[in-house]
């Protein structure tokens, strides 16, 4: 049974950081790639960052590029987020998934309808 659980978020003011993780069991070979995703109020979910093969390649949103960082701890199987700069547009709820390799899929990026795993959520708010 795989099982994602995030854990990390809370309040900060904006130019703070958070360091989100994920720690993951029971994923198998067929889920290639982890990834974050945000959803915020009245917005749908969009990908922020994807590790591929442990960490092979690493994407990121442009809204996030130079300020996030996605990075995988593959003995323990966690998978962080490490947010620097924030700004009050990265209030969401964070998910972490898992899925194949975005090239599998013809992008860069994972969408929803990629992953086949996914955490319960970690809030974060940014104070402007």
């Amino acid at each position: 049974q795989v099982q994602l659980v995030e854990s990390g978020g809370g309040s900060v003011q904006a130019g703070g950081s958070l360091r989100l993780s994920c720690a993951a069991s029971g994923l198998t070979a067929n889920t290639n790639s982890m990834a974050w995703f945000r959803q915020a109020p009245g917005k749908e979910r969009e990908g922020v960052a994807v590790i591929v093969g442990g960490g092979f390649m690493r994407v990121y949103a442009d809204s996030v590029k130079g300020r996030f960082t996605i990075s995988q701890d593959n003995t323990q199987n966690i998978l962080y987020l490490q947010m620097t700069s924030l700004k009050y547009e990265d209030t969401a709820m964070y998910y972490c998934a898992a899925g194949p390799s975005p090239s599998s899929r013809g992008r860069s990026l994972l969408r929803d309808e990629d992953c086949d795993y996914w955490g319960q959520g970690t809030q974060v708010a940014v104070a402007s």
